[in-house]
């Protein structure tokens, strides 16, 4: 990732600035987390998961568990965050624990899949419901194809949101601020909105208990409608193949550690805002999931002739909030919620964008990525590192479909979540007497829980979907010989 020279750095860089400008409150950190977590997945991920399980109440239950996980899991990187309020974040951390290398793999993942792969599934998804108002955009609209690549118009789209907002983001941090605290907002009240009225109809026709009746009764339903009843280890599977779509719903709350060098009072002000931004989501999540259930049935079959017949499971496009809401709407739902998608998936990019390029400039600084983007810009902002995200995320665009990118991100996440919180008990070890104003929650009980808990998700995903996380686990693995080989040209 390092070049063996240091690029040319032009005259007028000399005066540009050296260090970020603390100007974000706990305010502005707490929607970095929350609205770099509200994507597309909470409108969508709820069809799959309900197909493979056939029972609200572990549906439900997998939500709960969702959101118990990642409140458990910012508590435990609250105390790292106090400990190193650094730009770079999770990077610093890992490295701190287990040395250059371990940090190396691990920004080389964020780089290559996790954080780009993250930008590029919500990319893809903007531009799905960008195309309910402009139909070319539609995958069908192909351009060029070369070989598994197709370049289709909705890509280029995709893309051109891309660089508009790392423009946006290159002015300045002010300027990434103001979008994601606007975006974050309309999409939170919007939520809200959702939930109330759902529940409110939900408890006055009933439905709500009829899907809460024989809650416990699990199934998985074929695309054919054929029902299989679940009971055992096959739930087990289950359940643990369909925590992936709630769990990349739930993703990039740690977003807000890379940019620490741009918090105010970040000691105190990262931990709250982990906190109090993930309590928030995943308390709107699971509401939303019971507003799903209180105005449409779970399940449906895929012959269905109307959104009532077709349920949950078989919303059409697995759109499940544009099905609720047009139960109450009627068709204007479908431009309702395209409208609250796009908004959603544009404010999450934003924050994506906004954090990321912050590790990529903290490993530059080590000398383990291109040495250009360790630079600030007159704004105060890694520009280049913000340039060489949207290119390779722009290439993602291209090359992966919004499912398979979904399970290489959050299956490479949830593996580097364990590590850094391991590194949270190797870091009480060594380093003891070190000051940490915030420690974490519930230690050594709750984080030794999550890491137990991740990892049997982990390896139910290595055992149902091999292959995608195979590939996610090759992708961190080639960071090994990628930083020996850095290393020997430095």
């Amino acid at each position: 990732m390092a070049e063996n020279q240091p690029l040319s750095v032009p005259s007028a860089d000399v005066a540009e600035p050296t260090e970020f400008k603390r100007s974000l409150s706990l305010i502005d950190s707490t929607l970095i987390v929350s609205g770099s977590m509200i994507g597309s997945g909470v409108f969508i991920v709820t069809a799959d998961m309900a197909r493979n399980l056939g029972s609200s109440g572990w549906l439900l239950m997998l939500w709960v568990l969702t959101g118990v996980l990642t409140v458990a899991a910012a508590l435990s990187y609250g105390e790292l965050a106090g400990m190193m309020p650094k730009a770079g974040g999770q990077y610093i951390y890992i490295q701190r624990a287990y040395g250059h290398l371990t940090g190396f793999v691990y920004g080389w993942t964020v780089f290559t899949v996790i954080q780009t792969g993250t930008i590029a599934a919500v990319a893809v998804a903007f531009t799905k419901y960008t195309a309910v108002f402009i139909p070319a955009l539609g995958p069908d609209n192909v351009l060029l194809a070369l070989g598994p690549i197709k370049v289709t118009l909705g890509s280029l789209f995709a893309i051109s949101s891309l660089v508009l907002l790392t423009w946006l983001n290159s002015q300045g941090v002010q300027s990434g601020k103001l979008i994601q605290n606007v975006f974050t907002s309309a999409k939170l009240i919007a939520l809200l909105g959702l939930i109330v009225i759902g529940i409110t109809i939900g408890l006055s026709s009933g439905l709500l208990s009829t899907n809460l009746t024989n809650a416990w009764a699990a199934s998985t339903t074929t695309a054919t409608g054929e029902v299989l009843p679940l009971a055992g280890f096959a739930l087990v599977l289950a359940f643990g193949t369909s925590m992936i779509g709630s769990l990349f719903s739930a993703d990039a709350w740690n977003n807000v550690t890379f940019i620490a060098g741009e918090i105010k009072n970040p000691r105190r002000n990262i931990p709250l805002a982990l906190f109090f931004g993930t309590l928030i989501v995943t308390t709107i999540y699971f509401l939303a999931n019971v507003s799903y259930l209180s105005l449409l049935p779970l399940k449906g079959s895929p012959s269905g002739t109307d959104i009532v017949s077709r349920g949950i499971q078989f919303a059409t496009a697995d759109r499940v909030a544009t099905a609720a809401v047009e139960t109450v709407f009627g068709n204007v739902a479908v431009a309702v919620m395209a409208v609250l998608i796009m908004i959603s998936t544009f404010g999450c990019n934003n924050g994506l964008i906004l954090a990321g390029a912050r590790l990529y400039y903290a490993m530059a600084k080590d000398g383990l990525f291109i040495k250009q983007a360790s630079h600030l810009n007159k704004n105060a902002v890694p520009g280049r590192a913000l340039w060489l995200q949207c290119i390779w995320a722009s290439l993602l665009c291209l090359s992966g479909k919004y499912g398979d990118l979904l399970d290489y991100c959050t299956f490479a996440s949830l593996v580097f979540y364990m590590v850094t919180i391991a590194g949270l008990f190797r870091l009480r070890r060594t380093e003891p007497n070190t000051e940490r104003p915030y420690r974490a929650f519930g230690y050594p009980l709750v984080p030794a829980l999550y890491i137990i808990a991740a990892l049997t998700i982990c390896l139910i995903l290595l055992y149902t979907k091999t292959f995608n996380t195979g590939m996610g686990l090759l992708i961190a693995g080639l960071g090994i010989p990628v930083y020996f080989l850095t290393k020997r040209g430095q």
